[in-house]
């Protein structure tokens, strides 16, 4: 490799570890603030949700009263499926990906998370992610999955009661 060639991959190196520095410091700061806050606390008893995903959905939410009931604010978020319905035939398409991107985006890869711990440990996994997990495939199993977590989100803020998990 030539000199100079070593030269600047050695400073992008060291750069690339001061942006990796920085980013760990700030994600320890977001950790903090979550653990302060008693909203992001009770969201982050949930299986699936950390501290970012927590403080991100206080954050943008505010106050969870503003919906009127967890469906709506699931579809603010784009998490419920597209309504298909005609004649009384009631047919359901994909989500509709219209609301808050970043915070979706952070449910899903929670809930994608905790499908794969439901995948590989099915003794842990509760009654309803695993009844979900064996009836659907898997990628539409972990995008269900952050409709009902919205849903209980919205509770969870609205009502200031802890989470708790579904008995068997």
């Amino acid at each position: 490799m030539p000199e100079i060639a070593d030269g600047i991959l050695g400073v992008m190196c060291h750069q690339l570890n001061g942006l990796n520095a920085r980013v760990d410091g700030l994600t320890k700061l977001i950790e903090q603030h979550a653990w302060l806050d008693a909203d992001a606390r009770r969201l982050m008893r949930m299986p699936g949700i950390g501290p970012i995903t927590a403080s991100a959905i206080v954050a943008t939410v505010g106050d969870a009263k503003q919906f009127e009931t967890g469906r709506d604010l699931a579809a603010w978020l784009g998490l419920t499926p597209l309504n298909k319905s005609s004649g009384g035939r009631e047919r359901l398409g994909r989500i509709t990906k219209k609301g808050d991107r970043y915070i979706r985006k952070l449910l899903i890869v929670g809930m994608t998370s905790r499908a794969l711990m439901a995948r590989n440990k099915p003794e842990k996994a509760d009654t309803w992610t695993a009844k979900l997990m064996d009836e659907k495939p898997f990628r539409l199993a972990t995008v269900a999955m952050p409709n009902k977590s919205a849903r209980i989100i919205w509770a969870l803020l609205t009502k200031k009661e802890e989470h708790r998990q579904p008995i068997a």
